[in-house]
């Protein structure tokens, strides 16, 4: 893999990313939208209905704060027409809540977050930023709280305000800082199996050409999540638009799993054939939300296709996964993935401690420097030279910017990677920090999805930002991830404060599995990336396979900001520790 290949990868906010985020340049999806949706977990009791409810206005009287925790669907609360509005529900004790639900009226929501306070004063964010939808809508969080709040930014109806017929919090669905256990989805029913992995199929059309290369028929079915198929743009932006999966042999179809793209369909069926010709519903709806669609049918068939009658968007259709479950058929495993692990893990599978004499390079048997220029208006060149990175001598690395001439530009700095070297899927990947302060400096400790050094372009290998620190704020951190549908200024992610970290050491750590990753700062949960939620509200999850560690420092750009006279060069990122537990 050369440094230019890797350089080509950017991260963080930049203007443009790749072309072929059609959708994603059109505005389809905000900054930090984030929600997921399904019943409560059956565990689950709600702790909220008939508490004291308080709202930042309410639109008359007979839409008071109080009818959105009444447990009556034929009440609700209504704001006034303005974009920032709160409501509140006082749970009257401390309590450890699992879960919001929210059903909301036609004005709902398209930027909010769920916040947490002890005191009814104080808030702190228990989710990034979410959009709503008209109807139900579940929100998975974890802590212990008695007042829960929404903080209401965006409105999806300009002229009015916020609507909700019910606003429901949820104890006993999981401790206050595990995420919850239970799979991303309901396992099917009657031992059902995976039949469409890796089988043919056809379409309607296919789309193969510059901004879709390829979304051809078999990327539906192939249990890659940054594959997809879409409808062609020549032929193929009209209604009806199809796709159908051959199973082999005849099989009872108990299950469909459609993770679309944002040109979903509105109106669609499923239906099941003998003989490709002659087609069953099984399934039909005139209102396909998009995101992940789980559908429960039950059908005979050889064939199962999609028939789509009425698009979301002018484009076409377009499916990440189009998966069936159910008996019978010829079904293919597909590869096995990686055990969850336990937590607290406690094997450890790779370490650095940096315990070299004073002037010592970091171990090239565990560490890639990546020399050269990056993206995202960044003015440092990444150096391979040791007074970028270097042991102290007091058991920590330094990663230094400075303030040199090389290669054309001013400054200099260095990242380094485990790529080719180290990789891990699943576990908790931990680094103790001290970052630098000052205007336009970036420290970041992240992963790449090691599917990059063998040719897959980001984001679609998909990135994992544990920390991020602007050097011009350093009492605030960042944990974000990036995927096709979610990336850039536009990543599923939390920006979260604390204490000043440029006065000592941090520990920042993921823990990751295959329902979620949650990060913590200092043992305490900062944020958690719900698979489940992601794939319903956002888009495919991407990070079911290997990534390798990230550690840089650097030097302006569009996130930080330019720096000025009042940079301290050089800039010393020390990092006491990196380690990887399975």
């Amino acid at each position: 893999m050369s440094p230019d290949v890797f350089r080509s990868s950017g991260r963080r906010p930049a203007p443009v990313r790749i072309a072929a985020l059609t959708f994603a340049l059109l505005g389809l999806l905000a900054a930090y939208l984030v929600a997921t949706v399904g019943n409560a977990a059956a565990a689950e009791v709600v702790v909220s209905q008939g508490k004291p409810t308080t709202a930042s206005s309410v639109e008359w009287e007979g839409t008071p704060a109080s009818a959105a925790t009444d447990g009556n669907t034929g009440t609700r609360w209504s704001s006034a027409f303005a974009a920032a509005q709160w409501l509140q529900v006082d749970l009257g004790t401390t309590t450890a809540v699992s879960s919001v639900k929210l059903t909301w009226e036609a004005a709902y929501a398209t930027a909010f977050t769920v916040q947490f306070s002890t005191n009814g004063t104080t808030f702190t964010n228990a989710t990034g930023t979410l959009r709503g939808n008209a109807g139900e809508q579940t929100i998975t969080v974890a802590g212990n709280t008695r007042y829960v709040r929404l903080n209401l930014t965006e409105r999806a109806l300009a002229i009015y305000g916020y609507s909700l017929w019910e606003f429901q919090v949820f104890a006993g669905g999981s401790t206050p800082t595990t995420p919850p256990t239970g799979p991303t989805t309901p396992p099917p029913a009657g031992g059902a199996t995976l039949l469409s992995y890796n089988k043919p199929g056809a379409a309607s059309s296919e789309q193969n050409d510059v901004n879709c290369n390829p979304c051809t028929v078999g990327k539906a079915f192939d249990l890659d999540p940054a594959t997809r198929w879409a409808t062609s743009s020549t032929t193929g932006w009209v209604d009806p638009g199809w796709i159908y999966v051959d199973l082999g042999a005849t099989a009872q179809v108990s299950r469909v799993e459609l993770q679309w793209d944002p040109a979903y369909a509105t109106s669609y069926k499923i239906q099941v054939s003998p003989n490709a010709s002659t087609w069953t519903d099984i399934y039909s709806t005139t209102t396909g939300k998009g995101f992940k669609e789980v559908l429960n049918v039950s059908g005979t068939g050889r064939y199962v296709r999609m028939y789509g009658t009425a698009r979301a968007t002018p484009y076409g259709y377009s499916l990440y996964d189009f998966n069936v479950y159910g008996t019978g058929g010829a079904p293919t495993a597909p590869p096995a993935q990686p055990a969850d692990p336990v937590f607290p893990a406690s094997r450890m599978v790779f370490n650095d401690e940096f315990n070299e004499p004073a002037g010592t390079r970091p171990s090239t048997a565990k560490w890639t420097y990546d020399p050269g220029v990056p993206q995202n208006g960044e003015i440092q060149y990444y150096t391979e030279n040791s007074n970028n990175a270097q042991m102290n001598g007091q058991g920590q690395l330094v990663i230094e910017a400075r303030k040199e001439a090389s290669n054309g530009r001013e400054y200099t700095s260095a990242r380094m990677n485990t790529g080719g070297k180290f990789t891990v899927q699943y576990g908790r990947v931990e680094a103790r920090v001290k970052v630098p302060k000052g205007n336009g400096l970036w420290p970041a400790f992240w992963m790449m999805g090691a599917d990059f050094l063998t040719g897959r372009p980001w984001p679609y290998n998909g990135e994992i930002d544990i920390m991020e620190v602007l050097g011009r704020n350093t009492s605030e951190a960042y944990s974000t991830l990036h995927a096709p549908q979610y990336n850039g200024a536009g990543g599923y992610g939390q920006k979260y404060a604390t204490a000043d970290l440029s006065q000592d050491f941090h520990v920042w750590a993921a823990e990751w599995d295959s329902k979620g990753i949650k990060f913590l700062l200092d043992g305490q949960q900062v944020f958690y990336a719900s698979k489940a939620t992601v794939e319903a509200t956002r888009g495919p999850w991407i990070f079911d396979h290997p990534f390798y560690l990230i550690l840089n420092l650097a030097v302006g750009g569009d996130f930080p900001g330019p720096i000025d006279a009042s940079t301290p060069f050089p800039a010393r990122m020390l990092v006491d520790y990196v380690r990887v537990y399975k």
